[in-house]
């Protein structure tokens, strides 16, 4: 059925929206991109795992909808835009996180017509709690992608920061929870890093 078109004030806010989202390209994170010429951002790693999804999905442990994974994918870290990236792997500055991103992502999401701003919202916690086969699988991509491209750089970012071996393995355990090939290929992957001293044993 066809929806009626939108009045103009729903219309305003979702581009509001999605001017707003535009500053997630500004967003730096740790990890490097892979040919190590610089840190990628936001948008670029939203789009990468995005991509991992249409590629990787029939190696999730259960039966999922790909759509609802890539709409996670696309907007789990908009609320950076006001909470800023937090590296995974930095004790301090994790903590107080749920509290900033939960208010960033109100501030972020506010900007929609009240119903799109609720299923937004809704899908961002189902990602977080990762309870759900598709939130499972999609946080299973989030944790892997950043780990290829630490291989990729021959461990730049964990030996900038001082990453240990059994931190990133911690870190990353619940990649098993939404694919067990995934974790397997996860596992060798490290192997392979830490004998090429990329990632340090202790």
């Amino acid at each position: 059925m066809k929806r009626e078109e939108p009045d103009a004030t729903r219309l305003q806010k979702q581009f509001a929206f999605i001017h707003e989202i535009d500053k997630l390209k500004k967003i730096l994170r740790q990890t490097l991109l892979t040919d190590g010429s610089r840190r990628e951002n936001d948008a670029e790693h939203s789009w990468h795992i995005s991509a991992m999804a249409l590629i990787l999905s029939e190696y999730s442990n259960s039966d999922i909808d790909v759509l609802r994974v890539l709409k996670m994918l696309l907007i789990h870290d908009l609320v950076e835009i006001g909470a800023g990236d937090t590296f995974c792997y930095d004790v301090e500055a994790n903590k107080g996180k749920a509290e900033r991103e939960r208010l960033a992502a109100e501030e972020v999401f506010g900007l929609l017509p009240s119903d799109q701003a609720r299923d937004l919202i809704e899908l961002w916690e189902e990602f977080e709690r990762r309870e759900t086969p598709e939130s499972k699988f999609a946080a299973a991509l989030d944790r892997l992608q950043p780990v290829l491209h630490n291989c990729a750089t021959e461990g730049a970012a964990w030996q900038k920061h001082g990453v240990k071996r059994a931190i990133v393995e911690d870190r990353n355990s619940h990649i098993k929870e939404g694919s067990r090939v995934l974790w397997e290929e996860f596992s060798r992957i490290i192997d392979d890093a830490a004998k090429k001293g990329y990632l340090p044993e202790s």
